[in-house]
């Protein structure tokens, strides 16, 4: 039987792991950590009892996933659910924007700026189902619906604080800037659009959901839908050669594939491989990072706005303009005084999540790469500035700065949980410019993390096609 190795075991090294099993192979995932999941996992970080999700928390791409969605995870126990309003955004002013699973209600929502809202946003829900799977492939694939992602495409050109200039009220544009943040970059760049056009319109057509239980459920079912198909994983162990593996599987695998940042398949190829792809993988530039702080609080947050105690997930930043700023500071490698935060209440829709009257809440703030200083009272701070009240609730906090978000997953180089910078060229090219950008130049040997496309998020599609990359390579050699 041919022999894979799967290093890493986050969700795309997962998938990439469960389409080698399907097709028959042996397959074996390494993990440095004792626990399976990469950013996929949950933990209690504050008090007893109160899950806390360690990285990723909100999950549209993952409901979204064509991949996920074919392995019928629910059959072992993932379920997804969704909060009242998927997101919100408040303002200094009280009001808030908010977007949920119904486009003409968020739209209405907006005021004078619904029809705008549903002029940009109609035809990409619209096209949704044929969208997302073009979207989650490498760029360069041969799209089966060219309407559809040519449409896409001309929103995505502009940056967006352009498109942000659209919407005549502040709801709509900080929102619009809000989620377009996600891109953990410049918003004045070309193609800076793209990531709050897809996630925006994903929230209308699947919503924001949380997985039951934790992030960590995903891990779950991926785990078991590997174990069913006679795959192993192997934890505490990291991988630092090729030549490790041989010991570790009783012989030198037919296929790796490596859930790693391109650091880390500088490090474990080595001089194996070719000198284009060793130069492209050391040219790889990282991007701003996450502060996590998790907060455990008595009762709930008193929003300002009545929309936000609604929320699975707010942006706390303020105006379009404020956030376009605060975001081009960390670009730049200086930590604003009041970062962009990203909030979740997931123990509204899921009480598992919480002990008591005491209840979990998760937030980040966007800071520069590396950064070594305490972001926990901005943070808080934050917080407080929508929600007056809110630090007389917190019984307890734990922060984690980018050093030690890279310390708990190497990936996330420098604390960026984007496994890369969103820059425009690696938002078209990432890792490297090339037909097959999943190749590392090794026979047999692919790269499957977020590094490559369609980048970053829980929805194991970087796994599931480098996976088909290293089965036409077994199959032509046959």
């Amino acid at each position: 039987m041919t022999s894979a190795v799967v290093v890493g075991s986050g969700p795309n090294g997962l998938a990439a792991a469960i389409r080698l099993a399907h097709a028959g192979l042996d397959v074996t995932v390494v993990e440095a950590s004792d626990r399976p999941g990469g950013g996929a996992r949950t933990s209690e970080r504050t008090l007893p009892g109160l899950l806390h999700d360690d990285c990723a928390a909100f999950h549209p791409t993952g409901v979204a996933s064509p991949y996920f969605a074919s392995l019928a995870l629910e059959r072992h126990g993932l379920r997804w659910l969704w909060p009242e309003v998927d997101l919100a955004h408040p303002l200094d002013d009280g009001r808030a924007g908010i977007a949920t699973r119904h486009l003409r209600a968020s739209a209405a929502s907006l005021g004078v700026d619904e029809s705008r809202w549903l002029r940009l946003f109609g035809a990409v829900v619209r096209d949704f189902d044929d969208l997302i799977g073009e979207v989650l492939q490498p760029l360069g694939h041969l799209p089966r619906h060219p309407v559809a992602l040519g449409r896409f495409g001309l929103r995505a050109l502009p940056s967006a604080t352009a498109l942000a200039r659209m919407f005549r009220d502040e709801p709509a544009r900080a929102l619009f800037t809000g989620v377009a943040a996600h891109k953990f970059g410049r918003l004045d760049s070309p193609l800076s659009s793209s990531v709050g056009l897809m996630l925006i319109a994903t929230a209308h057509a699947v919503g924001w959901p949380v997985a039951a239980g934790g992030t960590e459920s995903i891990t779950r079912a991926l785990l078991a839908e590997l174990t069913a198909h006679r795959g192993t994983v192997v934890t505490g162990v990291r991988v630092t050669s090729l030549d490790m593996l041989a010991d570790l599987v009783g012989g030198r695998p037919e296929v790796v594939m490596l859930d790693t940042a391109p650091r880390g398949a500088l490090e474990i190829v080595g001089d194996r491989l070719p000198g284009r792809v060793r130069r492209a993988y050391q040219r790889y530039s990282y991007g701003p990072a996450a502060f996590k702080v998790d907060i455990a609080i008595e009762g709930d947050i008193p929003w300002r706005n009545d929309d936000c105690r609604r929320a699975g997930t707010l942006h706390l930043g303020g105006s379009a303009v404020e956030i376009a700023r605060v975001e081009a500071a960390t670009v730049a490698s200086r930590m604003p005084p009041r970062p962009f935060v990203l909030l979740g209440q997931q123990y509204l829709i899921d009480r598992s999540r919480s002990s008591g009257s005491a209840n979990p809440i998760y937030a980040y703030a966007h800071v520069p790469h590396g950064y070594d200083g305490d972001a926990t009272d901005a943070v808080l701070g934050q917080i407080e500035r929508f929600a007056p009240g809110f630090r007389e609730q917190v019984l307890m906090v734990a922060a984690r700065g980018p050093l030690e978000m890279a310390t708990y997953n190497a990936n996330y180089v420098g604390g960026d949980i984007s496994a890369g910078a969103n820059t425009a060229r690696q938002i078209l090219a990432r890792p490297r410019a090339a037909l097959d950008p999943y190749a590392t130049g090794v026979p047999g040997v692919y790269l499957c993390s977020s590094a490559t496309p369609p980048g970053a998020g829980v929805h194991g599609m970087g796994g599931f096609h480098a996976a088909n990359t290293a089965l036409r390579w077994l199959h032509a050699r046959v």
